[in-house]
């Protein structure tokens, strides 16, 4: 189908926003913690029907030593790291700049893919690198307008959000691009390994017909979903603030289970699933563009949900981010 790999990356961009819109009502409710280890739980338990219904087992079928090694790392530091910093993104700024922090995924991908893969690394990634700065220095800064600090100050710039927020997203954002690198490699070895089991002649189908780069992209979620509810229930025995008796509190609350079950539908389960299938039938480079407008797409339902107040400054910054992460892929 023409544009399949291009409709399937726009659909994960507006996938990323819900889940986004409903991590942060529901990272709110019950804890970064406890939210990421509910949804996580959830997307499992559909994992292993969908890859019962795709493979024949319900775990990942095929995968060799490197594949599980590859993607658990990449699930350690995009979902356990990655995701908790994220959701305490949500808590101290909200979802609309929480993506806008996202966009920094790119350059951190860039890197990450030359320093480890060998990728090329074009001087168009530094100008990206400066203009995705730059959208999101636009976001955040303002002039300060108080009468009694600008003669202190002499009137410079602000930031609109609290630093530690900031800091959180900022480590979502790097955690992102540095697990997508790190997914990449273990996709370059379950399709290594599922070659041999198809030229070995000891491949089985599973209920439904569906293609194999399909069932990958699912089992491949699995895997690094299984690292990140490790990781988050050991988080929680281990910090005093985020015990595992909250599980208990956070169960009842039945709006907050609601926003773990929609977050964990567009976001772990589809979301992730899908940007694995678009970057097959589609340019890389067009795919993560398009993967990227999240933080522009965000921005409306996340003033009405929300009434939040927009600035221009805000809007035109969250574009001038995209573009800068545009030029990595585009270029």
């Amino acid at each position: 189908m023409k544009l399949f790999g291009e409709t399937l990356s726009l659909f994960v961009a507006l996938s990323w926003t819900v889940t986004a819109l409903f991590a942060e009502v529901g990272s709110k409710r019950m804890g970064s913690l406890a939210f990421n280890a509910i949804r996580m739980t959830m997307s499992l338990i559909m994992f292993y029907l969908a890859l019962w219904l795709m493979m024949g087992t319900p775990y990942p079928r095929y995968a060799d030593g490197g594949t599980w090694l590859w993607l658990l790392l990449s699930g350690l530091v995009g979902y356990v790291i990655g995701d908790y910093c994220l959701m305490q993104g949500y808590i101290l700024i909200g979802s609309r700049f929480g993506q806008l922090f996202m966009t920094l995924s790119a350059p951190s991908a860039a890197i990450v893919g030359r320093l480890f893969l060998g990728e090329e690394m074009r001087p168009i990634a530094i100008v990206g690198m400066i203009v995705t700065i730059g959208g999101i220095a636009m976001s955040i800064l303002s002039k300060d307008n108080d009468k009694s600090t600008q003669q202190q100050n002499g009137g410079r710039l602000k930031l609109n959000l609290p630093v530690n927020g900031i800091v959180y997203a900022c480590g979502a954002g790097i955690c992102q691009g540095i697990g997508l690198v790190l997914s990449k490699v273990g996709l370059l070895h379950y399709d290594a390994s599922l070659s041999a089991a198809l030229a070995s002649g000891t491949v089985e189908s599973g209920v439904l017909d569906v293609p194999w780069d399909i069932s990958i992209a699912f089992a491949s979620t699995m895997i690094r979903g299984l690292m990140g509810l490790t990781g988050f229930l050991l988080l929680m025995m281990l910090l005093k603030n985020e015990r595992l008796d909250r599980l208990r509190s956070a169960v009842r609350d039945r709006k907050a289970m609601w926003c773990a079950a929609g977050s964990m539908l567009f976001g772990p389960f589809i979301g992730v699933s899908v940007s694995l299938m678009a970057t097959r039938y589609t340019a890389t480079g067009i795919a993560q563009t398009l993967f990227a407008l999240t933080p522009v797409l965000i921005i409306a339902p996340a003033a009405w949900l929300f009434h939040q107040k927009v600035r221009v400054r805000e809007v035109i910054g969250a574009i001038v981010s995209v573009c800068g992460a545009a030029l990595f892929f585009l270029f």
